[in-house]
């Protein structure tokens, strides 16, 4: 049985932890409250620009928009969306396994050509996938310091550059989206080509362009692939927070309980160190008697 001492000191250890994690369970919160209502804000807006452009581009499958013609997959491109922090649960290692399935079973072909790079964002998944030797993009690993638009659409045209110049004939986005404080859902998107909506959810509208249809999609697709990344940080950057707090919550109910039991262990030693003592007076006080 351990000594009152080293209780005693595993008691304070675990109270210490318990308050860190109550406090990071109140930043996360703070946190949680903003970036849940950016992504809130955002959502709608994303997903209708997105519809809008895979309605034109299945309607110009044909033309001379290169954003949705289809090629020989020789190059892949995955945009592995991590946090920049850990203690948020299984959060990053999600996005981590995910990605390394995609390049095991989907892209092995790709992988043994050394042709499958990844442009992480967060500082987790830079971390891990440059110490494995992956090819890596680092330019953008920073974004979620002062996150932005104008800084995530920076990769979004680094991303549309490298697809426009043959450089990934496939780019898929692999992040966390945000559905409610508890529940984070694993996502794995195409970036480009861009999917033509499928014939029976297709818009039935018939567009007007002014001054003409290729001037329009040329202009208009790419900030759509650079609102719909936009929207691919923000969701994942909600579940973070949410996964953080989530985490230290538990943490905090595991320390409490941690603390209950050590309580306990400590009175029990307590009582049996006092129980020892008078046993061993008794003893001295019979043994007196004795003599």
């Amino acid at each position: 049985m351990a000594s009152l001492k080293e209780v005693k000191t595993r008691i304070s250890s675990v109270s210490s932890t318990q308050q860190i994690t109550k406090a990071m369970k109140m930043v996360a919160a703070a946190k949680l409250r903003k970036s849940q209502e950016r992504i809130w804000q955002m959502r709608p807006f994303a997903q209708k620009m997105n519809a809008l452009v895979q309605d034109l581009a299945s309607g110009n499958a044909d033309g001379d928009n290169w954003y949705s013609k289809p090629r020989k997959e020789d190059k892949i491109l995955i945009v592995a969306i991590s946090s920049d922090r850990g203690l948020c649960g299984s959060f990053n290692s999600a996005i981590i396994k995910t990605v390394l399935r995609l390049i095991g079973e989907k892209y092995s072909t790709q992988n043994a050509n050394n042709n499958v790079t990844i442009l992480p964002i967060g500082k987790r998944a830079f971390e891990y996938f440059s110490k494995r030797q992956f090819p890596v993009v680092a330019d953008y690993a920073d974004i979620f310091h002062g996150l932005s638009f104008e800084g995530v659409a920076k990769a979004g045209q680094f991303l549309i550059d490298a697809y426009k110049k043959g450089e990934a004939d496939r780019i898929e986005i692999v992040y966390n989206q945000f559905k409610n404080v508890a529940t984070q859902i694993l996502i794995n998107e195409q970036f480009l080509p861009v999917l033509p909506v499928k014939s029976e959810k297709k818009l039935d509208i018939d567009y007007i362009f002014q001054p003409n249809e290729e001037e329009i999609l040329t202009g208009l697709i790419p900030k759509a692939l650079k609102v719909q990344l936009y929207k691919a940080v923000l969701d994942s950057n909600a579940s973070e927070n949410g996964a953080r707090m989530t985490a230290m919550d538990k943490a905090s109910e595991n320390a409490g309980d941690l603390l209950k039991d050590l309580k306990l262990m400590y009175n029990r030693t307590r009582q049996a160190a006092i129980t020892k003592e008078i046993l061993e007076i008794v003893a001295g006080a019979e043994a007196l008697k004795a003599v």
